[in-house]
This record gives C-alpha cells, sequence and structure tokens, in this order.
C-alpha cells in the first residue's frame, strides 16, 4: 500500500489541502485518480477484472440559479462504470459541484448535460446522471432488505487493521454449498490522504461455498483501521472473497454514508451490471 500512497497522481490532488470555495461553474475542479493505482496490488488488469458494476452517486446539496436568478436545487444520481480508467476524487467532486451555486442555467437539462459531459471526460468513460426533486427521488427511499445480518454474533476481535486470511481462520474442511444474502453494518475504513472516517453497510451475496459468517465479520472489522477510498474497499473484498472461497456467482455491494453532500455506493458482480436500488435508514 506505501508504493500506491505515494504514487504522484495522488501527491497532485487537492484533497487534505486548504481549498477555496468557487460559487462560478468550473470544470477544471474536478480530478481524477487512475484505477489501476489501486488495481495492480490486486492483480488485476482493465482486460482482466473479475467483476462488472458501477459506482453510484446522490449528490444532495446540487443547486444553481434559473435565468430570473431565482435558485433551484435537486437531488443528483451519478452512475459511473466499474470499466472507467478512474475514480472521481470526492472532494473536487464537490467543489466542482458548489461551482454551480451562482451560475444561471436554461433549466435542469441543461444542468444534466453539463453533468455528463464533464464527468465523463474526468472518469474516461460513459456517465449517467439523473436530476430529481428533492422529494420525488424513488431511488432514494428506504429499503426493506431481506439479507441477514451478521453484526450479533459474538466474536472476539483482535484486528483492526485490513487482514485477508481472517476469512478462512477456522475454516471447514466440509464444503457445503449454499445460496444467502448478507448484510453488515459494521464496515469503517478511513479516507487514502486524510485519514477521515468512512461509514458503510455492505451486502455481499453469494452462490457456492459457505462463507463463514464468523471469519466474514472478522474480516470486515479488520478494514477499521485501513486507509483506502471507497471503490477500492469494495473490490478488494470481491478479490478476497473470490481467492478464498469457491463461489459460483457473488455481488458485493457498499452503501457508505455522505460526507460534504456526497454518498458513494460502489457495486461489484460477477453476474450483474446495474446497483439496485437500496438506501438504508443510516444515508
Amino acid at each position: 500500500m506505501t508504493h500506491y500512497q505515494n504514487a504522484k497522481e495522488l501527491a497532485q490532488l487537492t484533497l487534505g489541502k486548504a481549498t477555496d470555495y468557487s460559487t462560478q461553474y468550473n470544470a477544471d475542479l474536478l480530478q481524477a485518480v487512475p484505477r489501476h493505482l489501486n488495481r495492480d496490488s490486486l492483480h488485476i488488469t482493465a482486460d482482466t477484472l473479475p467483476f462488472s458494476g458501477e459506482d453510484v452517486w446522490y449528490g444532495y446539496e446540487l443547486s444553481w440559479l434559473n435565468p430570473k436568478g431565482k435558485p433551484v436545487v435537486a437531488i443528483a444520481e451519478f452512475r459511473f462504470k466499474c470499466t472507467s480508467p478512474n475514480i472521481v476524487e470526492s472532494k473536487s467532486f464537490k467543489l466542482y459541484l458548489n461551482s454551480f451555486n451562482q451560475t444561471t442555467f436554461k433549466d435542469h437539462q441543461q444542468v444534466e448535460d453539463v453533468l455528463i459531459s464533464d464527468l465523463s471526460a474526468c472518469s474516461g468513460g460513459e456517465t449517467k446522471v439523473s436530476l430529481f426533486k428533492v422529494d420525488e427521488c424513488p431511488a432514494l427511499e428506504l429499503n426493506q432488505s431481506s439479507a441477514t445480518c451478521i453484526d450479533d454474533l459474538d466474536i472476539n476481535v483482535e484486528h483492526y487493521d485490513y487482514l485477508s486470511n481472517l476469512l478462512i481462520e477456522n475454516k471447514s474442511t466440509n464444503t457445503i454449498m449454499v445460496e444467502e444474502k448478507l448484510v453488515s453494518h459494521l464496515l469503517k475504513s478511513n479516507c487514502l490522504i486524510t485519514n477521515q472516517p468512512d461509514w458503510a453497510s455492505i451486502y455481499i451475496n453469494y452462490k457456492g461455498e459457505q462463507i463463514s459468517h464468523h471469519a466474514l465479520l472478522k474480516y470486515l472489522i479488520s478494514f477499521r483501521q485501513h486507509n483506502e477510498f471507497h471503490e477500492q474497499c469494495v473490490e478488494r473484498i470481491f478479490c478476497d472473497l473470490q481467492k478464498h472461497y469457491q463461489l459460483e456467482k457473488l455481488t458485493v455491494f457498499a452503501r457508505y454514508t455522505r460526507r460534504g453532500g456526497l454518498d458513494i455506493n460502489p457495486f461489484r458482480s460477477t453476474h450483474l451490471n446495474k446497483a439496485p436500488y437500496a438506501r438504508t435508514i443510516r444515508q
């Protein structure tokens, strides 16, 4: 991880540095982080991805002025394909959205078109953007999950820094094939640059060799002092599960709580491309 943290691409980011807030539209505020920086350590490339999926973001603080000078507000949904070359760095994303505040746009469609153009250019891939009224956003209705929560398991925890082998602690020699949906609300990691905490609920749906619930919970808790971006944590979890268990199907979906008006929801799957609507009460 040290090589990654010292990458020149990260040194150029505004993340972790004092910055001024622009209230006039400025696409140059957006900054990209190459996905390969983290994927190199997972030994995967753009041509050998073991998953499909997307990163779904929701923006709660988007506002601009209409031609008469009246403020307009909206909730925005952003969908980035996991095959895009870059992650949009979150602080730069917040600064960019803030730059809309005192800028005049003709209508919602013009704002949507500008967002699609700028974010596609930054991520290097097609970006989908949808704008909703603040009281009419179906994607943000609370979801009642049918997944089994593993958080109440009585376990002893000793590791709070990422440890992949916890997944196979006391692994049974008797292979049992199952299909189940699991969730934990105890996932916490830290921003790679600022060390600020990132909180999430993580949903793991799979078919194949039964994953030890106790081992999985210990493993997820081991991210508690781990420093990595949201998308990269999810890809690491996905790859570790595939490495240690014989899985026919696997989906890993993390719902992170919002910070600075944005929440990030990485979705990775062996067989699904689109993240479902699954908003939790913490979001």
